[in-house]
């Protein structure tokens, strides 16, 4: 078991425990709306259940870096790496979909073996992990799970992962959580 794994794990059993508290604690927490927009990536179905996400998105991050897959996408608008969370079964505790990829212009064109997905106009509550990564994201994941103020709509939710992304102890990476109006 990898860092990774070890930190998702510990994270996963922390959140099945009831969380008193109803403030964020992340540096910053915010409503806003986000405009469509598309995405094309590599994707895979996961659960929370028993660390079982923790393994697939990290293997799905493996992939993502180890077949340089950002540079084999179309048509794409930033570098910025989105990792978008969507296809709730329910919520966060049955299965979900993650695609990692970069934002595009069009799904016009997706390759062989990628998902193209259209994040719709949505509101969301906008999260920003600040430090080591990945213990900073999983610390904001863990504040999302064991909310019981974030109106979550499970529609899709996604994280940027921009140039602060690799910024060592002082990385940023925001999430993107859609809410219920």
């Amino acid at each position: 078991m990898n860092l990774f794994q070890l930190l998702f794990s510990i994270l996963m059993l922390q959140a099945s425990f009831v969380f008193t508290g109803n403030e964020f604690t992340s540096n910053s927490t915010y409503r806003q709306t986000v405009q469509q927009f598309h995405v094309i990536g590599i994707s895979i179905r996961t659960t929370n259940e028993n660390g079982q996400s923790g393994e697939d998105i990290e293997q799905l991050w493996g992939k993502f870096w180890g077949e340089d897959i950002q540079n084999k996408i179309p048509n794409k608008v930033s570098d910025d790496i989105y990792a978008v969370y969507t296809d709730y079964e329910s919520d966060h505790t049955k299965p979900y979909t993650t695609i990692i990829g970069l934002p595009v212009s069009s799904l016009e064109v997706i390759p062989e073996g990628f998902t193209g997905i259209t994040i719709e106009k949505d509101i969301y509550q906008k999260f920003v992990s600040k430090g080591k990564m990945p213990a900073a994201i999983l610390n904001t994941w863990m504040e999302i799970w064991q909310s019981k103020t974030l109106n979550r709509a499970y529609r899709a939710d996604f994280t940027v992962h921009g140039k602060k992304y690799y910024n060592g102890d002082n990385a940023e990476v925001e999430t993107f959580i859609s809410v219920k109006e």
